[in-house]
């Protein structure tokens, strides 16, 4: 099932960029975030980040599996 992915424009302390799930405790506010689109999985929605973000990342709490540092 596809799913909606977004991008914190706010960098992690570590630099990260970090992918969400529109349903994540964690989603960033509106002016903070930028729509990848709708993907099948975590890894095709990181990937599309790094487009804008190089250094994008799998949220720990909703994209675990792309979750890496």
């Amino acid at each position: 099932m596809m799913k909606s992915y977004y991008v914190n424009k706010n960098k992690q302390a570590n630099g990260d960029h970090e992918v969400h799930l529109n349903d994540c405790r964690y989603f960033p506010e509106a002016d903070n975030r930028k729509y990848l689109g709708e993907f099948d999985n975590c890894a095709d929605a990181v990937k599309e980040s790094k487009k804008t973000y190089p250094k994008s990342n799998g949220c720990k709490t909703c994209c675990p599996s792309c979750h890496t540092s």
